[in-house]
């Protein structure tokens, strides 16, 4: 497995740590965004990082029978966690601001599942997942992601399985720090399109 510092490294060296202002899909703002999409551009250093999580949600998790990844940037990060695995991998997308599952994707009746994306801050991504595989009857065993920026703050009350935690600091439109008050802000994330 790595270590947090190897897997600091590796997120540096594929610019998946960018420096700013970004309104986050939570609707937080924050100096640092995470944009996993970098990481998993680069499969041969995306691949270090994925072994790694996947030992450790082979670990945490089990039994388990299915993932469920948020589209867009949990949809590679899943894949490849159920490759690793060897389990069955599907994603939802939101149509109308909601995520709903397509492309003829279910979830069967007490199948336990992993809600896996590529980051985690408040939780809300991965909450809305967990619905559709309750809805359909099924067990939520846990949620994993790359990096867990939460700080034990997110609305997830179960153990989060990350490769890395990040401290990188949120604020409110109405609590933000000069330094970034005066920097225009980006909205990159999926949800803000």
């Amino acid at each position: 497995m790595l270590s947090y510092e190897e897997s600091l490294k590796i997120l540096k060296e594929t610019n998946a740590l960018i420096d700013g202002h970004f309104i986050l899909s939570s609707g937080l703002h924050s100096p640092t965004y995470v944009q996993c999409a970098q990481l998993l551009s680069k499969p041969n250093k995306a691949s270090q990082i994925c072994n790694s999580l996947a030992e450790k949600i082979k670990k945490s998790f089990k039994d388990f029978d299915l993932i469920l990844s948020p589209a867009m940037g949990g949809i590679i990060i899943g894949y490849e966690i159920g490759k690793i695995v060897n389990k069955e991998t599907i994603f939802s997308e939101r149509v109308d601001g909601e995520f709903k599952l397509r492309r003829d994707f279910s979830i069967d009746k007490n199948k336990k599942v992993l809600i896996i994306e590529d980051v985690i801050t408040t939780g809300k991504s991965s909450l809305e997942c967990s619905k559709l595989a309750t809805a359909a009857g099924a067990k939520v065993v846990g949620y994993a992601c790359i990096i867990d920026r939460s700080k034990g703050e997110s609305l997830i009350k179960e153990k989060i399985v990350s490769q890395i935690e990040l401290n990188i600091p949120t604020y409110t439109k109405d609590n933000l720090p000069k330094s970034l008050s005066s920097i225009k802000a980006v909205k990159p994330g999926s949800r803000n399109l």
